[in-house]
């Protein structure tokens, strides 16, 4: 039988329409085929549907080259599929004794128009349909643009509220149709990241800002899709909406240009998707029996933070059934010590961990040591917070 050798991890973006979806995954994908990135970076990013991949690359260097924004995609839902690879020789014998060797994320992008407006007959069965697709997702982002920030300064709570609103509405619209027998579910996305997208707009707003002016603004909102949430699923305990912040911008928007050298915050993109669900599912599932989590959701989650789990929590609590079946997968891969440090988020311990795995050529290893190391220094630089719940 041939063993899965990836880790998947999905990721869903919301957004209104406009809030530059379609912007943010095209210059997240198009610097990933520049010749410099393999030079600078350990693992290369390869869609999996080469029309969709050479449909994002177009979209960047329309950018680039052209000064073109891409189309949106109105009314259309899409999901893309990467593999994250290490940049090694495939015959390396340390890489091939590696039972998990590249990560696989899916990202879902929901229409915006969804949200913001009624829809009947075939186009509301494909808002169902995309929705179920995307509730294996691991992290969801919810897109605040700085644009609508900006127009409505000062009073900022007007757009705010409206927002979250709007998300609550539309998922409360779905609530029916998407629960099973009325019942919660198990299988949903737990880490809700409140995004602010086109962050170059508000260049003196650092993510300790933006969490400040979403809390002060909209706080109750925030809340109310908070509870929403947790009612659409078992095991509410297990759950993070608004805990996370990060800034993104994809590029710098003029008339005559469009600047893609200055971005920010996309170079944490898969680092989030990798490192936050395995960091926050471990967390929840050590305190399991405070949180009286169900047994399913316990389970779940460790399919959703991945095999890594497994390997820390099980020598930790001796846990029975199906958290045991990854235990061998896991320790022919990662070492307790390479776990402990991304748990923990040592620096030292995660820069002593990935040069091991260098010298010992595990290169996968050395790629998620590396992508913790990101959020590090993505919250030294103001641009990500993460919640310590």
């Amino acid at each position: 039988m041939e063993v899965n050798r990836s880790l998947e991890q999905h990721i869903a973006v919301f957004g209104e329409s406009g809030s530059g979806k379609t912007v943010l995954l095209s210059s997240f994908y198009g610097p990933t085929q520049e010749p410099g990135f393999a030079k600078e970076n350990l693992y290369e990013v390869i869609a999996e549907s080469a029309s969709q991949g050479l449909t994002l690359h177009q979209n960047y260097l329309g950018m680039r080259n052209d000064a073109r924004a891409p189309e949106p995609n109105r009314f259309r839902s899409h999901s893309y599929a990467f593999r994250v690879k290490p940049k090694v020789n495939p015959d390396s014998r340390a890489q091939r004794a590696q039972p998990v060797d590249n990560l696989r994320l899916v990202w879902h992008d929901y229409p915006g128009e969804w949200f913001e407006q009624d829809v009947e007959g075939e186009e509301a069965q494909r808002r169902v349909d995309t929705f179920r697709s995307l509730l294996g997702s691991d992290v969801a982002f919810l897109l605040v643009d700085a644009q609508r920030l900006i127009d409505n300064v000062g009073q900022e709570e007007r757009y705010l509220k409206s927002l979250f609103s709007n998300f609550r509405t539309g998922l409360v619209r779905l609530e029916d149709e998407i629960l099973v027998g009325g019942q919660p579910l198990v299988e949903f996305p737990r880490i809700w990241v409140v995004a602010l997208s086109k962050a170059d707009l508000l260049p003196d707003l650092d993510v300790q800002a933006f969490k400040e002016l979403i809390v002060l603004k909209a706080a109750g909102e925030l809340s109310m899709l908070t509870d929403t949430i947790r009612d659409m699923v078992q095991g509410g305990a297990a759950l993070s909406v608004g805990d996370d912040f990060v800034l993104f911008s994809s590029a710098k928007f003029s008339p005559e240009k469009i600047d893609l050298t200055s971005p920010i915050g996309l170079d944490l993109i898969l680092p989030l998707a990798a490192i936050l669900p395995f960091e926050r599912h471990a967390r929840w599932i050590e305190q399991r029996a405070a949180n009286k989590l169900p047994e399913k959701v316990v389970e779940n989650l460790f399919a959703g933070a991945s095999v890594l789990v497994g390997l820390l929590l099980t020598k930790r609590f001796n846990m029975p059934g199906p958290v045991g079946l990854v235990v061998g997968l896991v320790t022919s891969v990662f070492s307790k010590d390479v776990i402990e440090g991304l748990l923990n988020m040592a620096r030292e311990k995660l820069e002593d961990a990935r040069s091991r795995a260098l010298e010992k050529k595990e290169y996968f290893t050395a790629v998620l040591t590396g992508f913790r190391l990101a959020l590090i220094e993505g919250e030294e630089r103001r641009v990500l917070r993460l919640s310590r719940r």
